[in-house]
């Protein structure tokens, strides 16, 4: 009972916490380019399998959190069809990997390595 008491202990020292490896850090994008953002956009839509989506300029930019609505079904005059949205948003995470900056589809876990894009952590 003393010898497994120990052996917890020495694997629980706060020491081993501070070796290991960071991993993804939320990020932000850190110099916004027109290719960058092209690319942002072209990699949403493949995760929103290729419905089309309108991206703000400086998304990204301030947050590492990208949230997108479905559009709600609407009439010929513009109406919601049935007066409520029933889809959930998709949320994206923008992560520093090592060098590299990944989008992240947080329901799907697919992940994706933004080239152009140049990213710090948040």
């Amino acid at each position: 009972m003393i010898r497994a008491l120990a052996l917890a202990l020495l694997f629980w020292s706060p020491g081993c916490e501070s070796s290991a490896p960071q991993g993804d850090r939320p990020a932000v994008i850190s110099n916004p380019t027109a290719q960058g953002r092209a690319e942002l956009l072209r990699t949403v839509r493949e995760a929103m399998n290729g419905v089309s989506v309108t991206l703000a300029e400086d998304a990204l930019t301030r947050d590492s959190t990208l949230i997108l609505e479905h559009p709600q079904p609407r009439d010929a005059r513009g109406l919601p069809l049935d007066g409520r949205a029933t889809g959930r948003p998709e949320h994206f995470q923008l992560m520093k990997n090592g060098a590299g900056c990944e989008l992240v589809h947080e329901r799907t876990g697919r992940r994706w390595t933004l080239t152009s894009t140049t990213c710090s952590p948040r």
